[in-house]
C-alpha cells in the first residue's frame, strides 16, 4: 500500500476551507485537510481494491497512524475494515496499540466492526476483550464495552453484563456514553434483558447510562 500516493490524492479532493470546521468538531485535538467522509472513502477504494487478495499491510498502517492529518488515520481505519475478515485473536494487541494512538472517540469507535468480528469467530478472544475493560486507558475500556454493538441475537450477554460491571460507578463521560449505547443496541435485541440489567445494577450505572440505555425501552 502506498501511504504518500493516498495522502497526495486526499490533498487533491480535500477543501482547505473545511480543515478548520472538521479540527473544531474534535475540539482541535487533530489537524485535518478538510476531506468530508464519503469523498475520503471514494478515494481510499481503489487502492485498497488493489490490495485486495494481499495479507494485511501493517506498515501502511502504521504510516498512516504517524501522519499529522486526521484524515489518514481514517484511512487507516478504512483499511482495517477491508481486510477485516483476515484478522484473527493474535492481532488483538497490535488493534490496541492503534486505539490508544491519537485515541479520540471517532477512531475509537472504529473498532467497533474489526473487534466484534474476531471476537464472533474467535471466542478465545472473549478473555482479551474482558481484560480490554479493565485496562487503565479508558478508551480500550470504551472499545470493550462497544465491542458486540453490532452482535445483536449473536452478543455474548455474560461478556456484556463483565465488560459493563468492570466500569460501573465511573465519572468518565466517554466510558458511561458507551455502556449506556451498549445496553441501547441490544435493547433492540433483548429489551427484557436490557431491562432487568438496569433494574439489578441501577446504583452503578450513571444517569448518563441509564438515560441513553432506556431510548427504546419505552
Amino acid at each position: 500500500m502506498d501511504a504518500p500516493a493516498i495522502l497526495a490524492a486526499l490533498r487533491a479532493v480535500a477543501v482547505p476551507e473545511k480543515a478548520a470546521e472538521m479540527a473544531a468538531y474534535m475540539k482541535n485535538r487533530f489537524t485535518f485537510l478538510g476531506v468530508a467522509t464519503p469523498v475520503r472513502r471514494q478515494t481510499g477504494k481503489p487502492y485498497f481494491r488493489a490490495d485486495k487478495a494481499r495479507a494485511v499491510d501493517w506498515a501502511f498502517i502504521d504510516t498512516c497512524w504517524n501522519s499529522p492529518y486526521r484524515e489518514m488515520h481514517y484511512i487507516a481505519t478504512d483499511y482495517l475494515r477491508t481486510k477485516q475478515a483476515q484478522l484473527t485473536a493474535a492481532d488483538l494487541p497490535r488493534l490496541q496499540a492503534l486505539i490508544v494512538r491519537n485515541a479520540w472517540w471517532d477512531s475509537v469507535d472504529a473498532f467497533i466492526r474489526p473487534l466484534g468480528d474476531i471476537l464472533c469467530r474467535y471466542p478465545q478472544a472473549r478473555a482479551q476483550i474482558e481484560a480490554m475493560s479493565r485496562a487503565d486507558d479508558y478508551w480500550l475500556r470504551r472499545a470493550a464495552i462497544t465491542a458486540q454493538l453490532l452482535a445483536k441475537d449473536a452478543t455474548d450477554t455474560a461478556l456484556l453484563a463483565t465488560v459493563i460491571n468492570n466500569n460501573l460507578n465511573q465519572r468518565e463521560f466517554f466510558i458511561n456514553k458507551a455502556i449506556g449505547w451498549a445496553l441501547r443496541q441490544y435493547s433492540k435485541t433483548d429489551a427484557a434483558w436490557v431491562r432487568h440489567y438496569i433494574a439489578t445494577h441501577r446504583d452503578g450505572l450513571s444517569a448518563l447510562s441509564r438515560r441513553e440505555a432506556g431510548k427504546y425501552l419505552g
